[in-house]
């Protein structure tokens, strides 16, 4: 899968930047840079200013490529759902039987992860945190519906589908595939933050991953047995 994945490129919306990053090193330097500084500093925390300086860089050149830093923070997880979804597409393409299929789904969404050799200047198990602390500041923002109008959202969207498309192939019958598949996304980022926050709170730990809670709930909420 890593062979193929590298043959790719996320074809992130246009929308979001004045230069295409991936087009030079110092776009590239932006996207590694200020995925690290905003899983060091946070997102509030975080400024163009600053990461111009980590780059030995002006600031004004940064506004080259991004009109401001919610743009990219947009361009950023707009890249991981992307990059998600290469991943869906791949673990199940071959997959014949929709429970298994749909066990695999989950577990690509839900799953820790782990660094691979997709692209240099990114670090997805980096920006898997940034993506996990501070995605919802990407659409909690009075633009969220004329940003998700404008397709900034798109990949979110499709592994939505994706997911609740498998989840009717299971059970045709089952009323709210939408909500189910939704749950699963947005869920899963939500245990992992618990795991590391708020220990407490939840039954999954480095034993009990939320693949495994995941993997329970939508096959209990299906009434079906998982595969063993």
């Amino acid at each position: 899968m890593k062979d193929l994945l590298s043959s790719l490129k996320i074809n992130v919306n246009p929308s979001l930047y004045l230069k295409d990053p991936e087009s030079s090193v110092l776009g590239k330097k932006i996207l590694e840079q200020s995925i690290l500084l905003i899983n060091e500093m946070g997102f509030e925390n975080f400024t163009f200013k600053k990461l111009g300086a980590e780059i030995g860089s002006n600031e004004s050149s940064i506004y080259r490529y991004f009109e401001s830093k919610h743009k990219l923070l947009l361009y950023l997880t707009s890249w991981y759902w992307g990059w998600k979804e290469y991943q869906l597409v791949f673990a199940t393409a071959n997959v014949e039987d929709p429970r298994k299929k749909l066990e695999a789904a989950i577990e690509v969404i839900t799953r820790c992860v782990e660094k691979d050799s997709f692209v240099s200047h990114i670090d997805e198990v980096i920006l898997n945190k940034v993506v996990i602390n501070e995605y919802s500041k990407s659409f909690l923002s009075k633009e969220v519906d004329r940003e998700n109008e404008e397709g900034f959202f798109t990949f979110y969207n499709r592994l939505v589908f994706r997911i609740k498309e498998m989840i009717l192939a299971v059970d045709n019958r089952y009323p709210y595939p939408s909500s189910l598949a939704s749950t699963v996304i947005e869920g899963s980022l939500h245990q992992h933050f618990l795991i590391d926050h708020f220990s407490s709170l939840t039954e999954c730990n480095e034993k009990i991953l939320p693949s495994n809670y995941f993997i329970h709930l939508v096959f209990s909420t299906l009434n079906i047995k998982a595969n063993a």
